[in-house]
């Protein structure tokens, strides 16, 4: 008997980001996800800036280089879109069906939504069905069409298509949720420090409540070392992942950079009013990305945030394939992965 329910034995999740592309595949045929191959690419500077793509031939090319990197055919991923044109909000609606709620999620949207209502994707998901209460928490989300079909497009160049179009947030939190189960409690931030845009979101009990962009990325702290310090490209880039013996240098510079995204994270949990409404404060916070590792970046966010900061391991409890990291170094680039295998931890609905 054929079964047209059958989940797709691998996913392949693609991350388009504004300094790399990077892909992950995950096979799900077993009693556990099982990470059977990664393949990444540089671009080449100013290929996409600001989320936007200056370049859409070159994004394809790189796509397909990296796709080709994962050893067989890929014709479908998941993919996801962020930045501005993203809107993440938890909101109040009238309890109902969640049927009911489809109809009307667009009127609701636009008492949120900054965008011509014209002109936006919406989905929803309802984050207490089985509560009694006269109203319900809904997570909203709505992206600009344009952002989509963009990408769509960019995905159709490079000869894929997507079964997935996710949000970078939820990707991260897919990714932490996996491998963090037991995380489940309190408050706490996930924080992917990408190339140019670090991507904030505020998890409650386990809920995504808040998601906030900061420019804040590697590329700036980059680019100031080598025009404050006259650093090469090589040079600066061993700075940034703390593999430097110089960093104690550039301690200054590298602290006040920090201070940025430490103040991002500040205003995220402002406008959660984290303190008012649950009666505690941030539990923690988890750096990922490929600028996880900026010296001086977990002390000054643990100061302001007055709470401890760890590494987050996209890898910690995934099961990996010896295949999987034979060309790449596991460790040092398991920051990087967040977002890529929390999207191949996606399956097609």
């Amino acid at each position: 008997m054929i079964s047209f329910l059958r989940r797709p034995k691998t996913t392949v999740g693609l991350d388009i980001g504004s300094g790399f592309v990077k892909a992950a595949v995950i096979n799900h045929g077993g009693t556990e996800p099982e990470l059977s191959r990664i393949s990444y690419l540089p671009l080449v500077a100013d290929a996409i800036v600001e989320g936007e793509i200056m370049d859409p031939t070159l994004v394809a090319d790189t796509i397909r280089a990296v796709l080709s990197g994962l050893g067989s055919p890929v014709k479908q991923v998941v993919t996801a879109v962020g930045g501005r044109d993203v809107i993440v909000k938890k909101i109040l609606m009238d309890r109902m069906r969640e049927e009911d709620a489809r109809e009307v999620i667009r009127w609701e949207a636009e008492q949120y939504v900054p965008f011509d209502m014209a002109n936006v994707q919406l989905d929803f998901q309802i984050l207490d069905p089985e509560a009694d209460g006269l109203q319900m928490d809904v997570l909203l989300v709505a992206a600009k069409r344009e952002l989509v079909d963009q990408r769509m497009l960019l995905l159709e160049e490079a000869g894929v298509t997507a079964s997935v179009v996710d949000v970078d947030a939820f990707a991260i939190h897919n990714a932490f949720e996996y491998n963090y189960p037991d995380v489940s409690r309190g408050v706490v931030a996930l924080v992917n420090v990408g190339h140019e845009i670090s991507t904030i979101l505020i998890q409650q009990d386990g809920v995504p409540s808040v998601t906030r962009e900061v420019q804040f990325g590697s590329r700036h702290v980059r680019e100031e070392l080598r025009r404050m310090h006259g650093l090469s490209q090589d040079e600066a880039e061993s700075v940034i992942q703390g593999r430097s013996g110089r960093a104690e240098e550039f301690s200054s510079l590298l602290t006040e950079r920090s201070e940025e995204l430490g103040m991002g994270i500040e205003r995220a949990l402002a406008f959660l009013s984290v303190d008012a409404a649950l009666g505690r404060g941030l539990g923690a916070v988890y750096l990922s990305g490929g600028g996880a590792r900026i010296p001086w970046l977990a002390e000054t966010i643990s100061s302001r945030a007055h709470t401890r900061i760890e590494i987050a391991n996209p890898l910690q409890r995934l099961r990996i394939s010896p295949e999987a990291t034979a060309q790449f170094p596991a460790d040092d680039i398991a920051p990087m992965l967040m977002l890529p295998i929390g999207l191949a931890l996606r399956t097609a609905a």
